[in-house]
């Protein structure tokens, strides 16, 4: 067997699949730190070979396939001492040994391959069968979560059988899997339990709202979790009600599936988002984040024949995957990363597919390049693919799950093949949640009458009247090919954060290069007429700080409101990334005479600079007005600056730009006065100073900012007494550290009152003032 320490660089199907011919005591490529759990869910049998044998028939590697299911007759066995999930090997070991299954009976059928084949996968498969049974011994007919593969669920040997809650789609996973070993075998007993398993989790949905919860005691039928949704812990019930009509042809699964459509539709649906809500109060939302196994569900949609919701949410998704390079295992309502793995998921591109089948749009064959492009540049490593630990650090876990070429594989061959190049009509297949093919042609294969009905509800309660029950032709749907591009267009713009677009290719002459955020100042004519011919307006708010607003209509082009459309989102990201940066609010500490450190101003920090926290003295210094006052320009009188704390006045230019031609005349440090009248830190979030988009590293002194209000304190202590020195810090001193100058008697006259801190010997201490809060939530400026 070939090992992974043995292979240089895996660049072929063939190779992968040949390094995950495990033998039976492993159970997944890249397995050796997988946690003993996760072994055990698994079964110890040789998970990867078995979930990917349909795999190879579909790439047409026929030759590879008949070694694999040899491998599997000789080195697989199901009698081990293990306790296993139900639910994941129903979808990925049974399923994947009746698709197996499936393809060798169409080879052999062919006359060419697989003519020594008896049905041994089939009988492995019903050994398996048997095996998941005595999870479903409850009296709800809910399955345990977990079985022992030797012992069943009952006695100390099992190791199992104390579960009381399974999710819904643990339980409403399963009838595809059983049918088809049913219809196969001609025993009925697999799907009669999969069907009560169905019925009760129907009989069991909030009837007001026709939603089900997230996860359910197994023995009362009580609902545990009362969110719901359409991903991790539900997402696959729905896919099989859908799937088990199309496969089995009983009506009753398209009824189901119809209404829970519909209160989907209206209570968790918010285009393009798919947000949990509560069951019994299906109006209130349950959580503000969206996990990654939703994106199986815009495929879902194109197989209901519901088109339009399909592309929003989509696209929604594409977006989001375009600024992480991957989907993240859950993220906001505003798509951040809320958790940052990626373990190789591909309900993304099973969506993508299923679009493109619809559509025929060569967009989504775009997306499907942006999916493998991502997978080769961030994922592959040398015996395969590695999951991502976390997608904002590009960091691995040693791990591939065998959903990877079961799932993913499949989808992204399927999206890019040409007719001539599928070996097979997958048309005639029906895919299981874990991507196996399953024949339609099982929907006629003989129904044993012991098999119960599952009409248990009134006809009253099931008016679906008002429910498609044909496939729509896309022609129709999308008379205008522009249809679909006009419905993602305006998820793309509302994709906080999304990637920008390249410029649009400008001719010579026609026009100058488009205004860059990064570049972008309020006081500058030039950028705000600018700024008017992309339909963009600017607001001065009262704390200083400006608001943009965006009307496409008034930009005074088509190419021009594009411009402002990615000046907008360049703003954006620039603010997000600024205040995912956040620092803690800085001091200015007066110590010279008469305060000696009894006056402490909240000033704003620097995202570049000296980093004051890092700094146990502090920068101390006499300070001196700058002139120029903006510090925009050279500064002139660099014989005072030089070894001196410069004062300059907000505005005119970059903060960065400020520090530079302060710290070319000598400066030690720099304070930033605002130059709103009346900006307080007591009423005004504080500001940090952001850099100019490019490097800052080059700026070695640290700068702080002062609101009008306490700048003020600091020029009017100047003026009265000439000689005013300060220490910058990252937090106030003690009088004993602040200070190395004699005591002196307070002075008899200075007015100023102090703000934030007031030791108690302080001259103000008898003034009217309001201290200010620490507010580490607040905005940012760059000038």
């Amino acid at each position: 067997m070939l090992s992974c320490a043995s292979v240089d660089k895996c660049v072929s199907f063939n190779c992968l699949l040949t390094t995950t011919h495990l033998s039976t005591e492993k159970s997944e490529v890249l397995s050796n730190s997988h946690s003993k759990d996760f072994l055990s869910l698994s079964g110890r049998f040789s998970l990867t070979l078995i979930d990917t044998l349909d795999t190879l028939v579909l790439l047409n590697k026929t030759t590879e396939f008949e070694a694999a299911v040899r491998r599997v007759l000789s080195d697989v066995r199901l009698d081990n001492d293990i306790v296993v999930s139900v639910f994941e090997t129903n979808i990925r070991v049974l399923g994947g040994l009746l698709g197996g299954h499936s393809m060798a009976m169409m080879l052999k059928d062919g006359g060419q391959h697989m003519q020594w084949y008896q049905d041994e996968l089939l009988h492995m498969a019903k050994d398996l069968g048997l095996r998941l049974l005595p999870a479903f011994n409850t009296s709800s007919g809910l399955p345990y979560p977990r079985v022992n593969l030797k012992y069943g669920v009952r006695g100390p040997e099992t190791r199992t059988g104390t579960e009381t809650d399974t999710c819904t789609a643990c339980a409403g996973t399963i009838i595809l899997e059983f049918a088809a070993l049913s219809r196969f075998t001609g025993d009925p007993v697999f799907e009669a339990h999969a069907r009560r398993a169905l019925d009760f989790l129907w009989e069991k949905r909030q009837r007001n709202s026709n939603l089900v919860g997230t996860t359910i005691n197994i023995h009362s039928g009580e609902w545990v979790r009362r969110d719901s949704g359409v991903g991790a812990g539900i997402d696959s019930y729905y896919e099989y009600l859908l799937k088990a009509y199309i496969l089995l042809g009983d009506d009753q699964f398209l009824q189901r599936f119809n209404i829970h459509y519909a209160s989907i539709m209206k209570y968790i649906s918010q285009p393009p988002l798919l947000l949990d809500v509560h069951i019994h109060k299906p109006l209130l939302p349950a959580r503000t984040w969206m996990d990654s196994l939703l994106a199986f569900f815009p495929g879902l949609q194109v197989l209901k024949g519901d088109i339009r919701p399909a592309i929003e949410t989509h696209e929604m998704l594409y977006q989001v995957t375009k600024k992480h390079n991957f989907l993240p295992e859950a993220f906001t309502t505003d798509f951040r990363v809320h958790w940052a793995q990626h373990p190789l998921r591909p309900e993304f591109a099973e969506s993508t597919y299923f679009l493109y089948k619809a559509t025929g749009d060569p967009y989504y064959l775009e997306a499907g390049r942006t999916i493998l492009d991502n997978l080769n540049r961030f994922a592959r490593v040398p015996c395969g693919f590695a999951a991502m630990k976390d997608v904002r650090t590009g960091s691995h876990e040693d791990r591939m799950d065998s959903f990877f070429l079961a799932e993913m594989f499949k989808y992204l061959f399927l999206l890019f093949a040409e007719t001539e190049d599928l070996p097979f009509d997958v048309e005639g297949y029906i895919f299981t949640t874990e991507a196996h093919l399953l024949p339609l042609s099982l929907s006629t294969a003989p129904r044993s009458s012991s098999i119960p009905s599952n009409r248990t509800v009134g006809k009253e309660e099931l008016d679906d009247s008002n429910f498609d029950w044909t496939c729509p032709n896309t022609r129709l749907l999308f008379p205008d090919p522009a249809f679909p591009r006009n419905l993602r267009e305006p998820i793309r713009s509302a994709v906080d954060k999304s990637c920008p677009r390249p410029a649009p290719y400008r001719e010579p002459g026609m026009g100058r290069p488009p205004l860059r955020a990064q570049d972008f100042m309020a006081n500058n004519p030039e950028h705000l007429e600018l700024l008017r011919r992309m339909g963009v307006s600017l607001i001065h708010l009262k704390d200083g700080r400006v608001q943009l607003v965006q009307h496409a209509t008034q930009a005074v082009s088509a190419v021009a409101a594009e411009d402002g459309v990615r000046f907008m989102q360049e703003m954006m990201e620039l603010s997000s990334q600024q205040q995912k940066e956040q620092l803690p609010p800085r001091a200015i500490q007066i110590v010279s005479h008469p305060f000696f450190g009894r006056v402490v101003l909240t000033a704003g920090p620097a995202q570049f600079g000296t980093d004051l926290s890092k700094s146990f003295t502090g920068v101390r210094g006499f300070v001196t007005v700058a002139e120029p006052y903006s510090g925009c320009s050279e500064i002139t009188n660099a014989d005072y600056v030089q070894g001196h704390i410069a004062l300059l006045q907000r505005g005119q230019c970059m903060f960065a730009e400020k520090a530079r031609h302060i710290q070319k005349a000598g400066a030690i440090g720099g304070i930033v006065i605002d130059d709103n009248e009346g900006s307080s830190s007591d009423t005004a979030p504080l500001f940090q100073m952001a850099g100019d988009g490019r490097n800052t590293d080059d700026i070695t002194l640290p700068l702080l900012f002062l609101f009008h209000k306490e700048g003020n304190i600091l020029l009017e202590a100047l003026k009265e007494y000439r000689e005013v020195e300060v220490l910058l810090s990252d937090k106030a001193r003690d009088r004993g550290e602040a200070l190395i100058l004699p005591m002196v008697p307070y002075p008899t006259k200075f007015s100023v009152c102090c703000t934030l801190h007031l030791l108690d010997d302080s001259p103000c201490k008898n003034k009217k003032y309001q201290a200010a809060q620490c507010n580490s939530g607040g905005g940012l400026a760059h000038r």
